[in-house]
């Protein structure tokens, strides 16, 4: 397994290329902007995209995937439904529709060549974000991030909420690795450690 990051888009969302390297095949997730930046990436990889995975609906992570369906048409696109507003031209300013999504939800699993991921439902932020869990491994999008936690006050977000979500994250046995969506990764164990607003809620 080998893991690629890009920084794309305005505000430098975290984009993570999950490589299978034996299968030659990879997981493009959270492809917020720079499309053509993606795509040289994932060809530089030398692994054929199965599926592009959005850890939620907000703009910042979703902006880059219309050109790239334009370029995979053959490849599925994975979005929580209910990160998605049909009938709502206001909330479509945050969370553009994004088309011919597949929803993916709390235990299901994504087969990317031999990888596994796992869904893991972690609303708060938004109300159908999802945290990737491939083996040691987090992608959290804007769950939980180095010190720090997404914020509350877009639509569909909540306080209560993401304090269950980060601690359901905080109980996972072991060190694994945090992927968030934006500035830099982290561990569990760093933040059990370190971040207040993991600690509030494992103490609350």
């Amino acid at each position: 397994m080998e893991i690629k990051t890009l920084q794309v888009g305005p505000i430098g969302t975290n984009c993570y290329l999950l490589c299978d390297e034996t299968e030659k095949r990879c997981a493009v997730i959270d492809p917020g902007g720079d499309p053509l930046e993606v795509a040289a990436a994932v060809k530089d990889t030398g692994c054929a995209p199965a599926a592009i995975l959005l850890t939620h609906g907000h703009y910042d992570h979703t902006g880059a995937v219309a050109d790239l369906q334009a370029k995979w048409p053959e490849v599925p696109v994975y979005l929580n439904r209910r990160d998605q507003y049909e009938n709502d031209a206001y909330l479509q300013q945050l969370f553009p529709p994004v088309a011919g999504t597949r929803n993916y939800d709390e235990g299901d699993t994504i087969a990317v060549g031999g990888l596994t991921l796992s869904v893991l439902a972690t609303p708060g932020h938004s109300e159908g974000g999802v945290t990737l869990r491939c083996g040691n491994v987090l992608f959290c999008g804007d769950t939980l991030f180095a010190g720090s936690c997404g914020r509350t006050d877009f639509p569909g977000g909540s306080v209560k909420k993401i304090m269950a979500s980060l601690k359901r994250l905080g109980s996972l046995e072991g060190d694994l690795k945090v992927y968030p969506g934006h500035m830099e990764p982290s561990t569990l164990e760093r933040e059990r450690a370190w971040n207040p607003y993991l600690r509030q809620a494992m103490n609350g």
